[in-house]
């Protein structure tokens, strides 16, 4: 890699579309950001912007075959711009993966092996890792000569003790087929509690931090001294909080109760817990601006919703303060956990005894800058981290090829 090399393209392929970041770790700059959306279609999408240049937004719509066919679109978008990924000042592509399993603990460098194993893992992220797996391979095609990072949603949370990663089924069963509590958002994670530490001044070492990435998925961590011991999603994204569409912590009971007594096939079963529970399932609606405007109107449904999502947040709280003894500060990110408001004074309501308080003032800031919104005298420090899990795939990246 040359001196000058500090660029770092970030890609997160879904099933039909695909996201990007250009990052220049010189100093953290974005200069591109877009998304190709409805890959395989004649409604194709690809939006564009040149942050670099200040300049606006640029959309084309049309048929965009596959995923060679966007990054192919991508990369001529940055040319445009002189971007372009032939560039000498590219150092890096580097890939959101979803599942690493128990293999991948950290960033890793793409060959054929690594594929081949992120492949061996899809019967544990069916929906995710295939994507991955599209864009890591028509990535590697257009630039065979580039170092490509693989940087997984799991890795962060390998660090959990093995009594908070098993789950109490058979052991040689459990093992025979990959069942383990492994957490998502890994990166995500990661970030927020770095964050966090720099935000009271202190190291990560120094500080045990309860993570919320409250999105439309939603995921808590027990990070404690920069490592994560506990985390709620498990062997896939469905297990822990209340979220937009997925049901969260369920009695598995459920799901036999529903193969025997409703006649539901397993594709039903799980087409109900991921794409028709959580809030869209209880009230209709998975955006939480709209529940609360439903709220203010009366409407009872959209109320109980809300007070089911915030119990549920409440116990992992509670739970995570528990399984850390100590806690320096409960961290809120993600679209939810940074924007609403009410969700924040809601979870903490009643945890006074445990250190946790919200100043109402501090709490309905709208920023975009990491802040507390405590009062100086809590104990627990009570924070809104907005996330940069971009940022974050992007300087573990280059982390690894400047090495």
């Amino acid at each position: 890699m040359t001196s000058n090399a500090t660029r770092v393209l970030v890609l997160n392929s879904g099933s039909s579309s695909l996201k990007y970041q250009l990052l220049d770790m010189a100093d953290g700059a974005r200069l591109a950001a877009g998304l190709v959306e409805r890959i395989g279609e004649e409604t194709s999408r690809l939006a564009h912007t040149p942050l670099a240049s200040g300049g606006a937004k640029r959309e084309h719509t049309g048929p965009i075959a596959d995923h060679d066919a966007a990054l192919q679109a991508v990369a001529a978008e940055l040319a445009a711009d002189g971007l372009g990924l032939d560039s000498p000042e590219l150092a890096a592509i580097g890939h959101r993966v979803v599942h690493g399993g128990s293999e991948f603990t950290e960033p890793t460098l793409i060959t054929d092996e690594v594929v081949a194993e992120i492949e061996r893992l899809i019967p544990v992220a069916p929906l995710h890792n295939p994507a991955n797996i599209t864009g890591i391979r028509t990535a590697r095609a257009l630039r065979p000569d580039l170092p490509q990072v693989a940087v997984f949603d799991t890795a962060f949370h390998t660090t959990m003790p093995e009594s908070a990663a098993r789950y109490a089924i058979d052991t040689e069963t459990a093992d025979a087929h990959m069942i383990r509590r492994y957490g998502f958002h890994g990166t995500s994670h990661a970030y927020v509690s770095r964050e966090t530490a720099k935000l009271l001044g202190k190291a990560p070492e120094e500080v045990n931090v309860i993570v919320l990435h409250l999105g439309n998925g939603a995921s808590a961590s027990a990070v404690q001294g920069g490592r994560c011991v506990d985390t709620s999603m498990g062997l896939t994204p469905l297990e822990g909080l209340v979220m937009g569409t997925r049901s969260g912590d369920l009695d598995p009971a459920v799901l036999l109760h529903l193969s025997r007594n409703a006649g539901m096939s397993v594709d039903e079963i799980d087409s109900l817990l991921n794409k028709k529970s959580g809030l869209i399932g209880l009230c209709g609606d998975n955006d939480m601006r709209e529940i609360r405007r439903r709220i203010d109107e009366g409407d009872e449904r959209a109320a109980l919703a809300f007070d089911i999502y915030v119990h549920r947040l409440k116990k992992y709280i509670g739970a995570y303060y528990a399984v850390l003894g100590k806690v320096d500060a409960v961290a809120f990110t993600a679209g939810v956990g940074e924007n609403a408001a009410p969700v924040r004074e809601a979870a903490v309501a009643g945890l006074e005894e445990l250190g946790l308080v919200v100043d109402a003032g501090l709490n309905e800031i709208r920023s975009g800058e990491p802040r507390l919104i405590s009062p100086e005298y809590a104990r627990v420090a009570v924070a809104v981290v907005p996330t940069d899990e971009e940022l974050e795939i992007a300087t573990q990246a280059y982390a690894l090829v400047s090495s």
